[in-house]
């Protein structure tokens, strides 16, 4: 996948039934589905039975096994409710007889009222100034660890800039901090808000995870620990375009017992916050 066209062919599902649809796999480099295309599809099904134009405002679910690339993933939506303000939904995620994922969703009418915001960080080098993964991999491929070098190489539709480039090949443990520019490659102008939100969700699971594992550098990296998306939650505040930049600002207040908590806002660059997540992720150490 290289553009936005390619990554809504991936998110827009195959309608089967009203309540049924069918999707595809791409990699983004794991051996399994990666959990953003299964959080942003299981977004799209559910959205597809909202007729009353509310909008998304939350979804939390739960990844319960890994997903196979090669087989096609069928969501089923249950309309759990629609009341006079919001309307709920419940999707599950199957391969075959598997249950791979489940996910409620909550929409809500537009309505008035009060309104404020954190404030983004203000001392952040801006995305024109910093490399981006593809930078990184033409300069540097040559030094870094294959399995990084081969994540790199995969082709996607989002361009990241990190906001501090660690050196790989130095073993220091780092803050639970991360900050990273994201800009969608080709067209993004036109787009609905209900489709905004999906890819949003799709790129949230990306990056997220290494806050969690920055203060266990030293010691901990990807290629000696098993890492995978447990739980995903996502809160959506304001509508927001892709034209220019955005920020995923995040932090990871708690690591134990083999798991990782993080979170995360995304921001416009003008500072509007558009979005908050949280997600705790496997991190266990392998044993050798």
């Amino acid at each position: 996948m290289t553009s936005v066209q390619d990554l809504l062919n991936l998110l827009v599902l195959e309608k089967i039934s009203d309540t049924e649809f069918n999707g595809d796999s791409k990699t983004i480099g794991s051996p399994n589905v990666f959990g953003g295309q299964v959080l942003a599809q299981a977004i799209n099904a559910a959205s597809r039975t909202i007729t009353n134009k509310r909008v998304l405002h939350s979804m939390h679910s739960y990844f319960l096994e890994a997903g196979n690339l090669e087989l096609p993933i069928t969501y089923n939506v249950s309309k759990v409710r629609d009341g006079g303000s919001f309307s709920v939904r419940r999707v599950t995620a199957h391969q075959k007889e598997r249950t791979i994922f489940i996910l409620s969703a909550s929409f809500h009418k537009k309505e008035e009222g009060y309104n404020h915001q954190i404030q983004m960080k203000t001392d952040l080098n801006q995305p024109e100034d910093l490399m981006s993964w593809t930078d990184i991999l033409n300069q540097f491929g040559d030094f870094l660890p294959k399995s990084l070098k081969a994540f790199f190489s995969i082709d996607r539709p989002v361009e990241f800039k990190p906001t501090v480039i660690v050196n790989p090949l130095e073993r220091n443990d780092l803050p639970p901090f991360s900050d990273v520019w994201f800009k969608l490659k080709g067209d993004a102008t036109g787009l609905d808000l209900a489709t905004k939100q999906q890819i949003l969700t799709y790129i949230s699971d990306y990056n997220i995870l290494i806050s969690a594992l920055n203060p266990h550098a030293s010691k901990a990296h990807w290629g000696n620990t098993q890492t995978a998306s447990l739980d995903h939650s996502m809160w959506y505040f304001r509508d927001f375009d892709f034209d220019d930049w955005l920020l995923y600002s995040m932090e990871s207040p708690n690591a134990s017992d083999a798991r990782g908590f993080a979170r995360g806002n995304i921001f416009t660059r003008d500072g509007k916050l558009i979005a908050s997540v949280a997600q705790e992720g496997l991190m266990r150490p392998i044993q050798k």
